[in-house]
């Protein structure tokens, strides 16, 4: 695939960003069955947030590019042969991960409708329903925002400029992959859809890492692209189940509860590797403090914000207080890495734990340096869930840098959840 030739093109027709539901997050489907079986009447809105505020996407993207994207996203259904993949593949070790009645409402399901405004620089991008229906324009949403931030940028460059652009970055993925390569026994996987440079470099990502790593390169978590390459896709759970349940919580001790109540679910349905804590929604540090006894048998922890080897220490010490073998434990890092972290986490924990990386942003959107005033760098853009049956949702998180919610809403979960100082980290992507 000449992606140079393609981009060119792109400026002549309109070329959709997502042509397949499946083209999200295997964790979206898997979270999707479970709040379909648990909480499928429940009302949620979600909305975008930049949090690069110095990233003007209003002034960059056409108001009306962006309505043809979403309004062709919402002409989407899933094809047989999706269907068929999805119904009758293994994933996990397990055939049928997706329920019939689940597969009946998704084979028929047509994404709601958005809301979309234009406030100074920003755009306000709003989507309103039933939980199991809103929650799947995350991944597209985001998705559509980076590519045409990208396809703005890129807009103005000629044929040549374009094929050394990509030449450039290909040399720079490729410079990555052979220092991952010297690694032995590397266990790492795409998790790079919500802010890839596009679907098309995404899936070259994939190709590079694939050929390059080999074993090593475990899956994607994009389901389009791990149907048509034939691999594993990728994924367990997200900060968005706890942050829902929370804000549906009567009291403070069903606030307390919530993020148990969610992994209690989550336990019903799913085994093996597919039962990982995500802790840190609300700090780690007394997630796992209060956490029942139960959660000490699950078969590690994904961590995602804060210090990733603080992270991990809190995790082994947790499981040796609670007589667990952290050597038969699985960490995930999965937070804002490049390959010298994940090399140096590597070396610092294997042995201690099985080690295991989620890489983002970083494998699928490296264009940093390579085009005047770093205008193709990634940026942090999110689309996360703001209010549940009227209510809104928090996240604290471990790095107070990603908190979100009403001021008030967040000194109150920090009271419940016994959250402390923290440590600022940077918030690269």
């Amino acid at each position: 695939m000449d992606i140079a030739t393609r981009v060119w093109n792109h400026k002549w027709k309109i070329d959709p960003i997502v042509r397949s539901l499946i083209d999200t997050d295997f964790y979206k489907l898997l979270m999707c069955q479970s709040v379909f079986r648990n909480h499928r009447d429940t009302n949620v809105t979600f909305s975008l947030i930049n949090r690069s505020s110095e990233v003007p996407l209003a002034r960059l993207i056409d108001e009306g590019e962006l309505r043809e994207q979403l309004d062709h996203i919402r002409s989407l259904s899933l094809t047989r042969g999706e269907s068929t993949w999805l119904r009758g593949n293994t994933f996990y070790g397990k055939r049928q991960m997706f329920r019939p009645d689940f597969m009946k409402w998704f084979e028929t399901l047509q994404l709601p409708a958005y809301h979309l405004e234009r406030v100074g620089d920003q755009y306000e991008l709003t989507f309103e329903g039933k939980w199991p229906e809103v929650m799947l324009w995350e991944i597209p949403a985001l998705a559509v925002l980076m590519e045409l931030r990208g396809r703005a940028v890129l807009h103005d460059m000629g044929k040549f400029e374009l094929q050394v652009l990509y030449a450039r970055a290909a040399t720079k993925l490729w410079e990555k992959v052979e220092h991952l390569r010297q690694v032995p026994d590397l266990k790492i996987a795409d998790f790079g859809t919500r802010r890839r440079h596009s679907f098309l470099w995404q899936d070259w990502c994939v190709q590079a890492m694939l050929e390059g790593l080999g074993k090593n390169f475990t899956g994607t978590s994009n389901c389009l692209i791990a149907k048509n390459r034939d691999l594993e896709a990728i994924g367990t759970n997200a900060h968005e189940l706890p942050m829902v349940y929370a804000a549906l919580a009567k009291d403070d001790a069903a606030l307390a509860q919530a993020p148990y109540d969610v992994l209690a679910d989550w336990h019903e349905e799913h085994s093996g590797n597919l039962r990982m804590i995500l802790p840190d929604t609300y700090g780690t540090d007394g997630f796992l403090k209060h956490a029942p006894d139960w959660l000490a048998g699950w078969t590690g922890i994904r961590i995602d914000s804060g210090d990733p080897a603080a992270g991990a220490e809190t995790a082994i010490r947790w499981w040796q207080d609670r007589g667990e073998d952290p050597t038969k434990k699985l960490v995930i890092f999965s937070d804002g890495l490049d390959e010298q972290k994940i090399v140096e986490l590597y070396h610092q924990f294997t042995g201690r734990v099985r080690v295991s990386f989620g890489w983002g942003t970083l494998l699928t959107n490296d264009f940093r340096g390579l085009v005047p005033n770093d205008a193709l760098a990634p940026f942090s853009l999110v689309c996360k869930a703001v209010s549940a049956n009227g209510n809104p949702t928090v996240k604290l998180s471990d790095n107070p840098n990603k908190a979100m919610g009403p001021a008030e809403e967040i000194a109150r979960y920090k009271r419940v959840f016994g959250v402390g100082e923290q440590v600022a980290q940077k918030v690269v992507v």
